[in-house]
């Protein structure tokens, strides 16, 4: 269905191809994942299946991509729109309508489709991808979350043989990445659609691969089985770690077949505690960040009730909650960007929405889901010497932020030709750069692998360790299971859950990360603390 012959890919200016002399196979029907660290040349493999590369992003393709046939070279993406359907890393970039229910509809009146069929296909998406309720809702009022299964959903409705996704599940919480996983299952095995899709979390689909491709960043890719690449691969899911960590073989792939070899790890770590180094309040200390009895109301619907949090400093807070739970409202109410109907929001003791511009980012710096909302220059090298001059801070000091986070960014680079990770990397240096006392972070590890997510995690503890306070909304519940010291749950705007991250994500199965799923009942959370209790490098 997707063959590969000899593809090689520069891009202009660039100094070295991001593809090199790439033999790919995938058979119709198959579910294909696609692995590597940030900014390896994922997404340019994903683009040239149906022409995006090399006919809209420029540079040069040698060789040949053929899929159903079609010749890539001879047929730009418009000419393959019946037959691939892709879904970005930024779903927003590709909506046309205003509306959910027009945004589904879209793609198959341009391709002619009768209306009685439109009509039947939008009514199959809404319930296969859980937006029924969504139908009539403007798509600038959903979540980030939901935008994404938006997206999906309009790229489904065509029928297209292939399916070609980056990052799917980067935005949802953990039942509706199952719900849309699932879906993808239903679509490769009952109705022979071939999915090609790249993904970080790849504690969330891994099990569902047929074969994966490894690309490693030098312009090569090798292809195998799961249990084949994820054996050596540098990036690989936490139930993989632990196999690595407990000596397991086979390495296991699910958290059932992890469970299986887990009764000799589990004696071996009885009447042991954990050692973690998350973030905690200062005795006695102020709170930093209040939220009393908010409520904040979008149109119709209501996106807080009724909330109380405190964060204090050197707290390491996450916000957890299913998409539409209202945590980005809550981050941005933190900020003036909402003014509560009823209660309040203050940030060392103000209220932030009377704060100028400048007053606020002394103290409270937010990264948005759409980190390239921050990025108006055309280098990344005069983004950080901006923001150096905007914080007032020694110059250096937000490259050598960047540098820890995504240490391969060249700062000749064009933030618009990074990948999502490495321009989520920019964005937390320049608002890092300012060290304002109060840290919101709405989904921050989008786009980033394991190894990014470590130096982001140790760029934030050590912040923390200074006295800042991070707040986190998240779904990676592997971020919040290695950071967060605090954990608040948010359900419909309001907060059902708040207390140590230790208890609420253990007592949750959705928001369990796979390591506690695994050696349940003991309170073990992530790899590095089994690792370290064991005396073996993770």
């Amino acid at each position: 269905m997707i063959d590969f012959d000899a593809v090689t890919v520069t891009y202009p200016s660039a100094s070295c191809p991001t593809l090199v002399g790439v033999d790919l196979h995938v058979p119709e029907g198959e579910l294909c994942l696609v692995v590597g660290r940030t900014g390896s040349g994922k997404t340019t493999l994903l683009r040239a299946v149906n022409g995006l590369v090399p006919h809209f992003t420029g540079g040069e393709l040698a060789g040949r991509v053929t899929v159903a046939g079609r010749d890539t070279r001879t047929h730009r993406p418009r000419d393959l729109a019946d037959v691939v359907g892709v879904v970005g890393q930024d779903p927003g970039d590709g909506f046309v309508t205003d509306v959910v229910e027009e945004e589904l509809a879209y793609g198959m009146e341009s391709l002619g489709i009768p209306p009685d069929v439109m009509r039947r296909r939008v009514e199959e998406v809404l319930d296969l991808l859980g937006l029924a309720e969504l139908r009539d809702r403007p798509l600038a009022q959903l979540s980030g979350g939901q935008r994404q299964r938006v997206a999906i959903g309009s790229v489904l409705t065509a029928h297209p043989r292939v399916l070609v996704l980056d990052e799917p599940t980067s935005a949802l919480d953990p039942p509706a990445a199952e719900e849309v996983l699932a879906a993808l299952q239903r679509l490769v095995h009952d109705l022979g659609v071939t999915v090609l899709l790249s993904e970080h979390r790849l504690e969330r689909v891994v099990q569902y691969a047929d074969r994966v491709v490894h690309v490693p960043g030098d312009g090569s890719v090798t292809v195998g089985t799961p249990q084949q690449i994820l054996r050596t691969a540098p990036v690989a899911p936490p139930v993989v770690e632990l196999g690595r960590v407990a000596g397991w073989h086979p390495l296991p792939l699910t958290v059932r077949d992890a469970r299986r070899h887990a009764a000799g790890l589990r004696e071996r770590l009885e009447g042991r505690s954990p050692t973690r180094a998350d973030g905690v309040a200062r005795p006695g200390a102020q709170p930093l960040a209040q939220v009393s009895a908010a409520s904040v109301r979008l149109g119709e619907l209501y996106a807080l009730r009724d909330v109380d949090v405190e964060v204090h400093p050197g707290e390491v807070v996450a916000v957890m909650g299913r998409n539409g739970a209202g945590k980005t409202t809550l981050l941005h109410g933190l900020v003036g960007m909402h003014r509560p109907q009823t209660g309040w929001f203050r940030v060392a003791g103000t209220d932030p929405a009377r704060l100028t511009p400048r007053e606020l980012i002394r103290l409270v710096g937010l990264v948005p889901q759409q980190p390239g909302d921050l990025l108006y220059a055309d280098t990344v090298g005069r983004e950080c010497d901006d923001a150096d001059r905007d914080a007032d801070a020694q110059p250096g000091t937000c490259a050598g932020l960047l540098s820890r986070i995504t240490p391969e960014v060249a700062p000749q680079r064009d933030p618009r030709d990074l990948s999502e990770g490495q321009r989520l990397g920019l964005a937390l240096a320049i608002v890092m750069t300012g060290a304002p006392p109060l840290l919101l972070l709405d989904e921050p590890t989008r786009g980033l692998d394991y190894r990014a997510k470590e130096r982001l995690t140790e760029v934030l503890r050590g912040f923390a360790a200074q006295g800042t306070a991070v707040v986190l909304a998240t779904h990676d519940v592997e971020l919040v299971a290695e950071l967060a010291s605090r954990t608040v749950v948010i359900a419909d705007g309001e907060v059902v859950v708040d207390g140590p991250t230790a208890e609420v994500v253990v007592g949750s199965p959705s928001f369990a990360p796979q390591v506690a799923k695994i050696l349940a009942p003991l309170p073990w959370l992530t790899v590095p603390e089994v690792a370290d209790a064991l005396g073996v490098l993770p």
